[in-house]
């Protein structure tokens, strides 16, 4: 099948919108938080039988969190042993160009996974971290210099929840925004990028596992954030909350796909556990819903694609088949396609394709279409389970799996 024009020319116009430098993957979702690679990204049309060539591969620890690619440096975050280990490896190569470490004793309340959840984040020459038990890093890029270290969970009474610290902090000029979770105002706390002080702390949200996002209202940035039962709006200057609605419930659930923008004035936001999906219009006074609930669209942490007017993600959970991979109507929720029992994972987007990334370690290449699904290749290059969020950058795509990370070779 033939992919529609309206799909095609629209991410193409979005990609070009998009001011990443070529091959960065700074940090979690890409360049934007969105999914999407660089504007100039390009990738094979299709793969080999046996899949892309493997440029490298290493071996590496404990921890679902993914690569940041800046450069010629990717950004490992991992847990060797009793210490979760930060390291910048060549692009190239995957050789280990500088490490840092820091002690932890996590263990995970959920299931067995005990390393950092949180990909890095890469902002003017500075690596930041936020490991399972709160430890918030900041790491000179080019040399692995520690520049500071603040153990937020402890400093601000913070539980370290079902499976750690899970929110990837994000970076605005000169701060560090983190859903902390901590007791009394410090559910969100600011600090500094340069020194690692506090800024500013506010409300007692408890943390969820969704990745704050930047956005634009009436010309100004704002930080659009789902928390454990909540997702709100706040002046990253000062903290303050414009507006916030319930999303979540309490009991054994989490919140932890990424909010997505939909144009200028409305948002989405989704997770599983019978709790669905809320778009909302927004301004910086209020939110109000318009379309919502389980039906549309329920996904455990699967962060949902926007394309041409359609929002594409992986419907279901991780722990509990089936899952589908779903077409909806970003404008009403109306479905406009479902493939049953494709399998869970996490999407990103690049060169007009998505590229599916299974957590059964299947990687599906994909052209979004609303009429239906086009499959372009598919390939297994890992043994494992793949829970981390890959990263494409300069033609190439990093995958890791409870043990290995490899690099393959996707470029045209």
């Amino acid at each position: 099948m033939s992919p529609s024009r309206p799909a095609t020319a629209w991410l193409a116009l979005a990609l070009a919108a998009a001011p990443a430098a070529a091959g960065d993957w700074p940090q979690i979702l890409g360049p934007e938080r969105n999914g999407v690679a660089a504007a100039d990204e390009k990738l094979a049309d299709t793969w080999p039988a046996g899949g892309p060539r493997s440029l490298w591969r290493r071996e590496v620890g404990a921890g679902y969190a993914g690569l940041a690619v800046v450069g010629e440096r990717a950004i490992l975050f991992h847990r060797a042993g009793d210490r979760e280990v930060v390291e910048a490896l060549d692009a190239a190569t995957g050789k280990t160009l500088w490490q840092s470490d820091h002690p932890t004793t996590f263990r995970p309340q959920v299931g067995g996974g005990d390393g950092p959840l949180c990909t890095p984040v890469v902002r003017n020459g500075v690596v930041i971290t936020f490991g399972a038990q709160g430890v918030l890093s900041a790491h000179d890029l080019a040399t692995g210099a520690r520049r500071w270290s603040r153990a937020t969970h402890r400093e601000f009474d913070a539980p370290e929840g079902y499976f750690g610290a899970g929110s990837t902090p994000l970076v605005l000029d000169d701060r560090v925004i983190v859903n902390v979770g901590g007791k009394g105002d410090a559910g969100i706390v600011a600090f500094a990028l340069d020194t690692g002080a506090t800024l500013w702390q506010r409300s007692a949200e408890a943390a969820s596992y969704s990745a704050p996002v930047a956005v634009d209202v009436a010309g100004a940035t704002h930080v659009l954030m789902v928390t454990r039962l909540s997702c709100l709006l706040l002046d990253p200057a000062t903290g303050d909350i414009r507006w916030q609605f319930a999303f979540g419930q309490r009991g054994p659930t989490v919140n932890a796909a990424t909010p997505v923008v939909l144009g200028a004035d409305r948002l989405l936001v989704t997770s599983a556990y019978g709790i669905g999906c809320v778009c909302a219009a927004f301004d910086a006074a209020a939110a109000k819903p318009v379309w919502q609930g389980e039906g549309p669209l329920a996904s455990q942490y699967c962060t949902p694609l926007l394309v041409g007017g359609h929002l594409y993600c992986l419907d279901g959970r991780d722990d509990l088949p089936p899952a589908d991979l779903v077409c909806v109507e970003a404008a009403t929720g109306r479905e406009v396609w479902r493939e049953r029992n494709f399998g869970y994972g996490t999407l990103v987007a690049a060169d007009g394709k998505f590229v599916v990334a299974k957590t059964d370690a299947e990687v599906v290449l994909v052209r979004p279409d609303p009429a239906g699904l086009v499959v372009l290749a598919r390939c297994r290059p890992l043994p494992g389970t793949v829970r981390a969020l890959p990263a494409v950058a300069a033609g190439r795509l990093y995958l890791r799996d409870d043990a290995t990370l490899t690099c393959l070779d996707v470029a045209p």
